[in-house]
């Protein structure tokens, strides 16, 4: 009998309020990731979640979830933080967006059901500006290109000078 393995299925999810200037910095990134590439032996799927937690819900199967969001976690602007849901749990160190709270309870809920992600990794970025505004503050502009090395790299892609 021979078994087929199916590729690891990765999804990017970029969530925030683009509304917001760097609040939607997740949503921001996942637009410029549309056309990255998938890492060897994988399916990548890259979802604009806006502010939307129930978008977790069509997430049955994913074997890895890298989530890009705007984080408040005391540093200075840009800063780009990783880590996991349970990181927030644990230690309630992360000062995140109103948005944040339903999506841990969803990916909490999903997880009790057996239908989880099988690996979760957020790669938050500190805001310098969440007032009214479409466009990222400067700061956050000049890191965008970082941000999205340190999300490929996450995926074990590789593409330098993607900006």
């Amino acid at each position: 009998m021979t078994t087929t393995s199916r590729p690891a299925r990765i999804v990017i999810l970029g969530v925030g309020n683009e509304l917001l200037k760097d609040e939607g910095i997740g949503v921001h990134i996942a637009r410029r990731l549309e056309d990255a590439p998938s890492p060897p032996g994988a399916t990548l799927e890259v979802i604009d979640g806006g502010t939307l937690p129930d978008v977790l819900l069509s997430l049955e199967g994913v074997d890895r979830l890298v989530v890009v969001d705007a984080v408040q976690g005391g540093s200075e602007a840009g800063a780009i933080y990783r880590f996991g849901p349970e990181d927030i749990a644990a230690d309630r160190m992360a000062v995140t967006s109103p948005h944040q709270v339903s999506f841990l309870d969803c990916l909490w809920m999903l997880e009790r059901l057996g239908q989880g992600p099988g690996e979760v990794v957020i790669i938050g970025v500190e805001p310098e500006d969440i007032g009214w505004g479409l466009q990222l503050s400067a700061t956050l502009q000049q890191r965008v290109p970082q941000i999205i090395r340190t999300v490929l790299s996450e995926i074990g892609v590789d593409r330098p000078g993607q900006s």
